[in-house]
């Protein structure tokens, strides 16, 4: 008769337990990506409708907006200024960035076209084109100032002068100027979520940063150039949508 020892069946409870973990923390940057991806509901069933009609619009300002972060960030994940804890990645790598990477720099630039077209109706009486662009050229200078001062510093330096020629050429375009209001607007909403997530992920350490190319300022463990990241992508994605939504190409 066939029998199954008391010691064997107690390994086999605990490699069980420790797959089911394993596969668990596996999945925890894909979560965290998805529950992103569901605020979009919260812009209304109306404006998902209207998404899809400006979706030939939308998905070419999100492509041409992943492929610069996605030669960013994998030459940045080959220096090591980043890193990420394959413990919490499905360890699918794409140019040396796993896939969780893509998916949640793609669900941003997405996003960032659907909260404006919700700011674009929510808020469609309140318009401050002169102030936002007083306060677009002050940023303008301490972005400038920031690349200049942080040249030491590999993450600092390049996020703020790309994000310095970019946003200057936005200005001095001057096509933008009716946009800004709702492009503030849409930066703020969107900042939120995305701050709560990177802050678990580096708390969780899945994502980590070497302090030596970074200027070493962090709120609840993001460091302070995310943020500067992050605008640079809102802004290069409805720059581009609002561009061709205007002009109606095809």
């Amino acid at each position: 008769m066939f029998r199954i020892s008391k010691n064997k069946i107690a390994v086999f409870n605990i490699t069980l337990r420790q797959i089911t973990t394993m596969e668990f923390k596996q999945l925890t940057y894909l979560f965290l990506v998805i529950l992103l991806s569901m605020t979009v509901f919260f812009t209304g069933p109306n404006k998902i409708a209207r998404l899809r009609n400006l979706v030939k619009y939308i998905l070419p300002a999100n492509f041409f907006s992943l492929a610069v972060y996605l030669i960013w960030g994998t030459r940045f994940s080959q220096i090591g200024i980043w890193s990420f804890n394959p413990e919490y990645t499905t360890g699918i790598q794409l140019w040396n960035l796993p896939l969780e990477e893509w998916l949640f720099l793609w669900v941003v630039s997405f996003l960032s076209v659907a909260v404006y077209e919700w700011a674009k109706i929510r808020f469609s009486e309140f318009e401050k084109p002169n102030v936002f662009l007083a306060i677009s050229l002050v940023l303008l200078v301490i972005f400038g100032l920031t690349a200049f001062l942080s040249r030491q510093k590999v993450y600092p330096f390049f996020t703020f002068f790309l994000l310095s020629v970019y946003f200057g050429y936005t200005i001095f375009r001057n096509r933008f100027k009716k946009s800004y209001t709702k492009f503030y607007i849409t930066y703020l909403v969107i900042i939120v979520p995305i701050f709560i997530i990177k802050a678990i992920l580096c708390s969780l350490t899945v994502v980590s940063y070497n302090s030596i190319g970074t200027l070493g300022v962090y709120i609840a463990n993001v460091p302070i150039e995310d943020f500067g990241y992050y605008f640079l992508l809102v802004l290069m994605n409805l720059t581009i949508f609002e561009y061709l939504n205007e002009r109606r190409f095809y």
